[in-house]
């Protein structure tokens, strides 16, 4: 049964565990998933992080349970339903997501169409999916982002993330400057079009950028002690996204520019680098500190020209001027028309995006 209108539903996760050898807390998020000894659990995740890493889950479960691996290599709404089919032909009783954002979309697809539980086990920090209830599916010609359910734990090991390779934890940070146009956008809408907006999700999202713009030199360097402040910071912006019942603390106009380059220019960047990018010219729009936010990419070690990911001029001035189709009822600072050609153009070239 639904609740009443005017109630506002959260739900957390119940187990959150980070640090140095945290794999060991899979069991006990097993418990409070009433996973029984002997009881079948399916862990999806990549095929290198399971040449990589197998052997460390497995020890961190021991017997406890019946452990099936599914592999994947992408996250398309196709390879999500046949996970949800396994799933359901498997008797299982719950899921654990073992890998990077792919594993854990996939892994969160088909927990939710089984109504099972879902743990999060990220073994890389490339985007603030790994605590929100929300799963980012490619299909149908678009990307787009599917409600599910919050994981019930995460297990964030901070010995596995860290040796993930440098880009991606970048990437991961990226994400989270990206917050800083997000709630501006969140604001506007709530302002414009009297959306709800949450005052404490859009500060803890808001926070995790903070964050990172404080240990941005640490993190592009790949350090440990700055990574943790990475994860959590991914897990709290996450938390933000539970808490708002939504994505808006977490992705606005910055995101649909990226939403916009994964349709016109495919597999030429990652999510997180591609946000960054589209962060400094949204800040612009916005009259925000864009010079800033360029300073702080550098220091991260993410790219602030197009041509340094290898995305022609061209695209991204098209992705500027279509991106408010990509979720049209999303009110961003674009606004319900989009930019004109020759404002695109202008944008990008001001902010140095392109020359």
């Amino acid at each position: 049964m639904a609740p009443p209108a005017s109630v506002h539903r959260i739900e957390l996760p119940r187990l959150i565990s980070v640090g140095e050898g945290a794999l060991r807390d899979l069991v006990a998020a097993l418990r409070i998933a009433n996973v029984g000894k002997g009881d079948r659990v399916v862990v999806v995740t990549g095929p290198h992080v399971w040449a990589r890493f197998g052997d460390r889950l497995r020890e961190a479960l021991g017997d406890s349970v019946e452990l099936v691996t599914v592999t994947v290599t992408d996250s398309s709404i196709d390879t999500a339903e046949r996970v949800a089919s396994l799933v359901s032909e498997g008797r299982v009783a719950a899921v654990i997501g073992f890998g990077g954002g792919k594993s854990i979309d996939v892994g969160k697809y088909a927990a939710f169409k089984n109504s099972v539980p879902f743990i999060s086990t990220p073994t890389s920090p490339s985007h603030d999916g790994i605590t929100s209830p929300f799963t980012s599916l490619k299909g149908v010609g678009r990307p787009y982002s599917v409600k599910t359910r919050t994981p019930i734990a995460v297990i964030a090991d901070i010995d596995v993330i860290s040796s993930a390779p440098i880009r991606l934890i970048r990437a991961g940070a990226g994400d989270l400057v990206a917050k800083l146009t997000a709630v501006r956008d969140w604001r506007l809408a709530h302002r414009l079009k009297g959306e709800y907006y949450g005052e404490y999700a859009a500060k803890l999202a808001l926070l995790s950028a903070k964050h990172v713009i404080e240990y941005a030199g640490s993190i592009g360097r790949g350090s440990k002690e700055a990574i943790r402040v990475l994860v959590e910071g991914l897990i709290s912006s996450g938390v933000a996204m539970c808490i708002a019942g939504s994505t808006r603390p977490a992705s606005g106009s910055e995101h649909l520019f990226s939403h916009a380059l994964d349709i016109l220019a495919p597999g030429r960047a990652l999510h997180g680098e591609q946000v960054a990018l589209g962060t400094i010219m949204m800040m612009y729009l916005h009259g925000g500190n864009w010079r800033k936010v360029k300073t702080t990419l550098k220091k991260l070690g993410l790219p602030t020209r197009a041509r340094d990911l290898g995305i022609p001029e061209e695209t991204v001035i098209e992705a500027l001027t279509v991106m408010h189709r990509i979720r049209p009822e999303r009110y961003t600072i674009v606004g319900e028309s989009g930019l004109t050609r020759e404002a695109a153009e202008r944008l990008a070239k001001i902010t140095g995006v392109i020359e």
